[in-house]
């Protein structure tokens, strides 16, 4: 069975390209995407991140109706599961 890192892997190899073929990404926008992630990592947002497991700040934000939801409101009613989506939609 391969690994999640292994397969992680080979996704970014098809995507940015294993030296010998190019990836499906542009080299332009793949200069742009690394230059985004030294930038995130010369931050140093990852000392200000929650721990795993830790909790997390309190928020505010619109549901899919554009009505304000609070976290706490959510806790309220139970467990609270929160998922990041990258994309420009």
């Amino acid at each position: 069975m391969t690994s999640l890192k292994d397969e992680l892997a080979a996704i970014r190899r098809g995507a940015e390209g294993d030296g010998t073929k190019p990836g499906r990404i542009p080299p332009d926008a793949l200069k742009v995407m690394h230059r985004v992630t030294a930038d995130q990592r010369a931050s140093g947002f990852r000392a200000r991140m929650p721990a795993v497991g830790g909790p997390a700040p309190a928020f505010e934000l619109p549901n899919q109706d554009g009505a304000a939801v609070s976290s706490a409101a959510l806790l309220g009613r139970g467990p609270l599961v929160v998922s990041f989506f990258r994309g420009g939609w």
